[in-house]
C-alpha cells in the first residue's frame, strides 16, 4: 500500500501563535504535537492534519506553496479578510493586479494565502481549504500523483493538479518557469506508510518515482527526509 499524506508541516518561529492563527482561521482542533509543536485536526473532508515544528530558519523569500481559501459569495470572502485581518493577518503584495478577485495575504509568520473570490469553478467542488497552491513544475506533479496515487485532475498547458478519491483540497503546480529556492522551504508534506508497512520499502519507491533521499542527521527521530524532482524538502514517517 502507499503513503498517505498525513500532514502538512509549517515550520515556524512561534509555533503556538501560527497554530492560533489558523486554528481560529479554519475553526480546527488544535492539540499537542509529540515532536515538541502543535497539531490542527481537521474538522472537515480535508484528509491530512497541520503541525507547526520550531525552526530558527528566517524565511527567505516567497513560499513555493500556499492555501487557496475559498469563498461562496462577496461577503463570505471579505468576512474571511476580516477574520484573518483579526487573528493577525496582513495584506501583502506578490505582483497581483487589481482586476483580479482574489486577496492576497499573509499570517503572522509571514506565510502567504489567498482568498478567492466567489464563483471559481476550479474549487467548486472543494472545501474552505480549495487548494493547496505550489510553484513547480509538470513534472513534479506527476511525481506527487504517483506518490500518493491521487489521480491527475487537471493537465494542460504544463499545470498539473491532483486529488485525493477522498476529495478534500487539490494540489496544484503552476508549470514552468518554476522560481529557484530560497532556502529551505517553510511548508512540506509529512508522508505516512501503512500501519503495517516499511517505511524503508517506502523510501525506495519514493526514490524511484525520482525522489532523493537526504541524510542531514538532524530532525525529529524515525523521520526520513527527503527531497521531490523540484527539490521540495518531504518527510516519510515511521509506520504508525
Amino acid at each position: 500500500m502507499t503513503s498517505q499524506l498525513f500532514a502538512l508541516c509549517f515550520e515556524a518561529s512561534r509555533p503556538l501563535r501560527l497554530a492560533q492563527f489558523w486554528s481560529g482561521l479554519l475553526g480546527w482542533e488544535m492539540t499537542d504535537d509529540p515532536h515538541g509543536g502543535v497539531t490542527l485536526l481537521p474538522s472537515d473532508d480535508t484528509g491530512f492534519r497541520i503541525r507547526f515544528v520550531p525552526t530558527q530558519e528566517q524565511k527567505a523569500g516567497q513560499n513555493r506553496m500556499h492555501f487557496d481559501l475559498t469563498s461562496t459569495s462577496l461577503e463570505g470572502q471579505q468576512k474571511t479578510v476580516a477574520d484573518a485581518l483579526e487573528l493577525g493577518g496582513r495584506h501583502i503584495d506578490v505582483g497581483q493586479r487589481p482586476e483580479e478577485g482574489h486577496v492576497v495575504l499573509a499570517d503572522p509568520d509571514g506565510n502567504e494565502f489567498c482568498v478567492i473570490e466567489p464563483g471559481n469553478n476550479f474549487l467548486a467542488e472543494c472545501g474552505f481549504i480549495g487548494a493547496l497552491a505550489c510553484d513547480g513544475s509538470q513534472d513534479v506533479g506527476y511525481f506527487w500523483s504517483e506518490a500518493l496515487r491521487w489521480p491527475l485532475v487537471w493537465d494542460q498547458d504544463q499545470e498539473t493538479a491532483i486529488r485525493s478519491p477522498h476529495g478534500g483540497p487539490k494540489i496544484t503546480w503552476g508549470g514552468p518557469p518554476v522560481a529557484p529556492k530560497t532556502g529551505r522551504n517553510r511548508l512540506h508534506f509529512d508522508l505516512a506508510p501503512p500501519t503495517d508497512g516499511d517505511q524503508k520499502a517506502e523510501v525506495d519507491r519514493l526514490v524511484s518515482l525520482g525522489a532523493t533521499r537526504v541524510d542531514s542527521g538532524e530532525g525529529e527521530t524515525g523521520r526520513v527526509e527527503m527531497l521531490d524532482p523540484d527539490g521540495n524538502e518531504f518527510c516519510v514517517l515511521t509506520p504508525r
